[in-house]
C-alpha cells in the first residue's frame, strides 16, 4: 500500500522505461545492454508538470546520444492512453516534464474519502518491530522544558512510524538506580533532618537537590509518620525516604506524561535489570570476549577500541579517530557497584536480543552527543550490531514572551517544568510548537503566539481550516444541500489552479509521514499540515463553494476529503481537530 504520489511516480517509471525499450525496438535508439537508470521527481513548480525526470541525460552514455535527442525518442514512444498522465513535454537540455490527467485528480479525492481515516497509512515499514525511547526523565524531580520536547518529538515519531506501517512500542527509561536514587535518598534525608534539627545544624550536601519538591517529600513524610526515621540508620533513613517519595515522583510523571496526550506501553525500570543479573550478564560477555580489563580495581571497558573499529568501518581516517581523544569506560566501580554505562548496555541489549525489536531509537538531548558512537560500539562489541540502534539528537528550547526568555518557574524557582508549560498553554498547542522544527535545531518557543487566535499561530492556522470546513457543510446541509461524495464525472470538473495546488497537497500526506518516518523528522508532518490549510484556505477565496450543479458537489467532495485529511494528521499527532472556534 503505498500513497498517490508513490503510485504516481511508480507508473511513470514503468512508463517511460517501456518508452525506450520501444524507442531500441523502432531503431530510434541504439541497443543496449541494460537500460540506464534515471529519476522521477515532483518538481518544485508545477506549473513545469507535476513530475520530472532526467531519463534523457541521465541516457546519454548508454545511448551515445544527445539528451535532446534521446528525450524525443522517449516522447515519441511514450504510451499515455489509459493512464493518469494527460501529457508530457521536453524542456530545457533535456528535462522530461510530465501533466497529470484530470482523473488522477479526481482518483485522489476519491481514495481519501475512501480510506477515511486510515488514510495516510502505508507499509513502507513491512511490520518492522520499532522500539522508540523517549523523555526519560530522572525520577528524582520534575520534569522540565527538554522532556516536554523530548515528549512531543518522540510520541511524533512513533506515530509516523506507525502510520508507515511499522509496529511501534514506545518506552520510559526510569532510572530507579546508582548514583542519581543515592543522591535523592541523601537529599531527603538532609531536608528530614533539617526538620528537627536546624539547617544550620545539617549542612546541604552541595551536590544534593535543591528543588523545592525535595523539602515537601521530607515534610509530607514527617506529617505522615512524624520523627519515626530519626533513630534509624542512616541508610535505614534514606532507603525510607526513597521508597516514600520515588513511587510519588513516577506517578507524578506518569500523571503528567497522560495530561501531554503520551501513552508509553511500558516504563521500564532500570533497577530490574541489576536485580534480574542482567548488568552483571553483559559484564561478564564483554569480559569473555576480551573487552574488558582491571585497573585501579575496577573494571574497565575498552571503548576505544571498540569504536575506533566501528569509525574505521564507517571510513573515518586514523587523524579523524585520533582527534576524538576516544577513552575507555568504566562498568564496574573499585567498590563494587556497577555504572550507569554498564546498565545502559544491558538495557540496549534487553531491547535487541531479550525482547526482539529489529530497531531501537532513543530521543536524547543533544548534551549526549558523545554518548552515541560509545553506545553502538557497545552493540558491535556484543555481536548485536550497532546499526540496529539510533539516536535522534534533540536540541533545547528557549521560552519566550514578549520576545524575552522567561527564565523562571513558580514551584522551583530555577527552571520551567513541564506542569508549569501545560497551565500556561494549551496542550494542543504545546504539542505542535514542539514539534515544528526538526529535533537537531533549537527554536524559541514564544509563549504569547502559542495561546494567541491568530492565522500567525499555526496550530490555530491550521484547526481554523478544519473548523471553516465544518463551517462550510454546516450552513449547506442548513440549506438542504447535498453534502454526500461526488461522482467520479463530477470530480473530473476540478480543474481551477486553486483546487487542483489543494488535491496535489492532500496527495501529499502519505509521502510526508513516510519521509518522516525515514528521517526521523516529525516536523515534517505539522509543516504538512500548515501547508495544506494554507492551500485550503487559498481554495477557499479562489472558489465558491455555493456555485451549483455539478461543480459544487465537486467542491463539496473536495471540502470533505480535505477535512478527513486533516482530522488524520491532527489525530496522528494528538491534537484537536474542533468543530467551531
Amino acid at each position: 500500500m503505498t500513497g498517490p504520489i508513490t503510485q504516481a511516480m511508480d507508473e511513470l517509471s514503468a512508463l517511460i522505461a517501456d518508452a525506450m525499450q520501444r524507442a531500441i525496438d523502432a531503431g530510434d535508439l541504439p541497443a543496449v545492454e541494460a537500460l540506464p537508470k534515471f529519476l522521477v521527481e515532483r518538481p518544485a513548480d508545477t506549473g513545469h508538470g507535476d513530475f520530472a525526470s532526467n531519463a534523457a541525460m541521465a541516457g546519454v552514455r548508454t545511448f551515445r546520444r544527445a539528451p535532446a535527442q534521446i528525450a524525443q525518442a522517449i516522447l515519441k514512444h511514450l504510451r499515455l492512453e489509459g493512464t493518469h498522465f494527460a501529457r508530457a513535454e521536453a524542456a530545457g537540455p533535456g528535462f522530461l516534464n510530465f501533466f497529470m490527467s484530470d482523473g488522477w485528480f479526481a482518483d485522489v479525492v476519491s481514495r481519501v474519502l475512501a480510506e477515511g481515516k486510515a488514510y495516510g497509512r502505508t507499509d513502507y515499514g513491512k511490520g518492522k518491530k520499532v522500539m522508540v525511547e523517549f523523555v526519560s526523565a530522572n525520577p528524582t524531580g520534575p520534569m522540565h522544558m527538554g522532556n516536554a520536547r523530548g515528549g512531543a518529538i518522540g510520541d511524533g515519531l512513533a506515530a509516523a512510524l506507525e502510520w508507515a506501517g511499522c509496529d511501534v512500542w514506545r518506552e520510559f527509561y526510569i532510572n530507579d538506580a546508582g548514583n542519581q536514587i543515592a543522591k535523592f535518598g541523601l537529599s531527603l534525608e538532609t531536608r528530614y533532618l533539617q526538620h528537627f534539627r536546624g539547617e544550620e545544624a545539617v549542612p546541604f550536601p552541595e551536590d544534593g537537590y535543591h528543588g523545592a519538591d525535595i523539602t515537601a517529600h521530607a515534610e509530607a513524610y514527617i506529617a505522615a509518620h512524624g520523627g519515626d526515621l530519626l533513630e534509624k540508620s542512616s541508610a535505614e533513613r534514606q532507603a525510607a525516604l526513597v521508597d516514600w517519595a520515588l513511587p510519588k515522583n513516577i506517578a507524578k510523571m506518569k500523571a503528567d506524561m497522560e495530561t501531554y496526550r503520551i501513552f508509553f506501553d511500558e516504563w521500564f525500570h532500570e533497577s530490574t535489570l541489576h536485580e534480574s543479573g542482567a548488568v552483571k550478564a553483559v559484564v561478564d560477555e564483554l569480559t569473555a570476549r576480551g573487552l574488558t580489563y582491571e585497573k585501579d580495581g575496577a573494571v574497565w571497558y575498552k571503548n576505544a577500541e571498540v569504536v575506533a573499529k566501528r569509525l574505521r568501518a564507517e571510513g573515518k581516517s586514523e587523524k579523524q579517530i585520533e582527534a576524538l581523544e576516544l577513552k575507555d569506560d568504566v562498568l564496574i566501580r573499585a567498590n563494587g557497584y556497577p555504572t550507569y554505562f554498564a546498565a545502559d548496555i544491558a538495557y540496549h541489549k534487553n531491547k535487541l536480543v531479550d525482547r526482539g525489536f529489529d530497531l531501537a531509537i532513543d530521543v536524547w538531548g543533544a548534551d549526549h552527543h558523545g554518548h552515541v558512537a560509545r553506545m553502538k560500539g557497545a552493540m558491535d562489541a556484543l555481536g548485536v550490531g550497532g546499526d540496529r540502534l539510533d539516536i535522534v539528537l534533540m536540541q533545547l528550547v528557549r521560552l519566550t514572551r514578549g520576545g524575552e526568555p522567561v527564565r523562571m518557574s513558580k514551584r522551583t524557582g530555577n527552571a520551567i517544568t513541564l506542569t508549569d508549560l501545560l497551565e500556561e498553554i494549551p496542550i494542543d498547542a504545546a504539542r505542535f510548537f514542539f514539534n515544528l522544527r526538526e529535533p537537531g535545531s533549537a527554536f524559541d518557543f514564544d509563549l504569547d503566539l502559542a495561546v494567541s487566535e491568530t492565522s500567525d499561530n499555526p496550530v490555530y492556522y491550521v484547526q481554523y481550516a478544519h473548523a471553516r470546513i465544518c463551517s462550510i457543510l454546516k450552513n449547506l446541509a442548513a440549506e438542504g444541500i447535498r453534502v454526500d461524495p461526488a461522482a467520479h464525472e463530477q470530480l473530473l470538473l476540478l480543474s481551477d489552479p486553486a483546487e487542483r495546488e489543494l488535491v496535489r497537497a492532500l496527495a501529499l500526506f502519505p509521502e510526508e509521514i513516510v519521509a518522516a518516518a525515514k528521517n526521523y523528522d516529525p516536523a515534517r508532518v505539522t509543516r504538512y499540515a500548515v501547508e495544506l490549510a494554507n492551500r485550503f484556505h487559498h481554495f477557499y477565496g479562489a472558489c465558491r463553494c455555493k456555485c451549483g450543479g455539478d461543480l459544487q458537489d465537486a467542491r463539496v467532495t473536495l471540502c470533505l476529503a480535505t477535512k478527513q485529511t486533516l482530522e488524520n494528521v491532527l489525530e496522528m499527532l494528538r491534537i484537536t481537530a474542533p468543530e467551531t472556534m
